[in-house]
């Protein structure tokens, strides 16, 4: 071979290998932050799956300003301090752009220094009590006046004049039963008629405050407002029917029980019962059946580890999760980076029609979207009894609460 036809080879070889390089490099990581192990999988593993099967929706769309999105998934493991040390992982060892996760407020709270420590972007999928804003995080869920005050209204509505708050102990259902009784004391309900309860999680043994919740609703006027997390709701509800409780005797409404964790539920003892969400497997809307058909198509065709294809479904944090990844896209593009900071400014004003309707990201990092409420099914399902149009999210109770008589 001639020098310079050999120099023009080696030239060739080095500028295939500079575009693979190139190529290589154009990746975004993202991480996920579920917990896929501990009394929280119930509820959390879903968020894990539909996050990629967006990330691969996105990816076969092109990616994200041309990136393709790869996830770096970890499993807290229902371990709050852990929470912290997981996203400080991603954030400096994986070098990720954005986080998607967490469910409970405790797991928000023990990552949120960590995010606003080193700058990074969370965006947090699930109902929670409010009183917070971090420029570090999204809340893509439904605020305390998106979820917990509608339904508590309605119940109000349909006459209940007595309110048993039974949740699980930690910061959610305690500060978002600290706004409802001043919201029921501002509507005229009288001390003696609020009671509230708390157990731990994992709590098992119901028998005590069934038996309290009967009497309490012997007069016929009574109901519970659930905050129970992850899968002591199983015990929860299977005491309750098993004391001759109904939804007739003594509706429960429950801001943490979906679609998905009706799986594990025994779906016969929540019949008639009540939820209230901004997103419901059974709305009858167009973009609804894509997203649905999209998942179950996923299910049959990823071939990502330990996902389980049967009687899967979609709630409302999984769809919120999905909005979420979404929005970040729709930022990243018009920022034209992902640097945080301009993708933080991008967001304000992004607009996302998903299944439940329009989604609009205010300033104050919550979302407008419409809220509705829905009875179960005997098949897991929510059939929609009210539609409440779209409504803003706000996080401080300041802002909605009426003022106390």
């Amino acid at each position: 071979m001639k020098i310079s036809t050999w120099f023009k080879a080696l030239a060739a070889a080095a500028a295939v290998s500079i575009a693979s390089a190139q190529a290589e490099e154009k990746i975004v990581k993202v991480g996920v932050l579920h917990s896929l192990s501990g009394t929280m999988a119930i509820s959390e593993t879903s968020l894990k799956d539909v996050l990629l099967m967006t990330f691969d929706e996105i990816n076969e769309q092109g990616g994200v300003l041309g990136h393709k999105i790869v996830p770096v998934v970890v499993d807290p493991a229902s371990n709050w301090p852990l929470f912290a040390e997981k996203a400080k992982q991603l954030l400096l060892q994986d070098k990720v752009a954005v986080v998607f996760g967490c469910w409970t407020s405790v797991s928000r709270k023990s990552v949120l220094p960590v995010f606003e420590q080193y700058n990074g972007l969370l965006f947090y999928p699930v109902q929670y009590e409010g009183e917070e804003l971090s420029k570090n995080i999204f809340y893509t869920a439904e605020a305390v006046n998106q979820q917990a005050i509608p339904a508590v209204q309605y119940m109000l509505d349909e006459g209940k004049k007595k309110f048993y708050l039974l949740g699980s102990d930690y910061v959610y259902p305690r500060t978002t039963n600290k706004i409802l009784k001043r919201f029921l004391r501002a509507k005229g309900i009288p001390q003696e008629n609020i009671i509230e309860i708390y157990t731990p999680f994992g709590h098992t043994d119901y028998q005590t405050i069934v038996a309290d919740i009967k009497k309490f609703a012997a007069s016929g006027d009574a109901c519970v407002i659930n905050t129970l997390n992850g899968d002591t709701n199983v015990p929860f509800f299977k005491e309750f029917a098993a004391a001759g409780l109904t939804a007739e005797t003594c509706p429960v409404v429950s801001f943490s029980i979906s679609e998905d964790e009706f799986r594990s539920l025994p779906a016969k003892d929540l019949v008639g019962h009540l939820g209230c969400w901004t997103y419901f497997m059974s709305l009858d809307t167009p973009e609804n059946k894509a997203f649905v058909e999209r998942w179950n198509k996923w299910l049959q065709t990823t071939d990502a580890p330990g996902v389980v294809r049967e009687n899967r479904v979609t709630c409302s944090p999984m769809n919120l999760s999905r909005i979420g990844v979404y929005l970040w896209k729709q930022a990243v593009e018009k920022a034209g980076t992902f640097d945080v900071d301009a993708v933080r400014q991008a967001m304000y004003g992004q607009r996302f029609k998903g299944p439940g309707g329009e989604v609009i990201m205010q300033e104050n990092h919550h979302l407008i979207n419409n809220v509705y409420i829905g009875e179960t099914l005997p098949n897991g399902q929510f059939k929609v009894i009210a539609s409440l149009g779209p409504v803003a999210g706000e996080p401080f109770s300041d802002k909605f609460l009426p003022p106390e008589p």
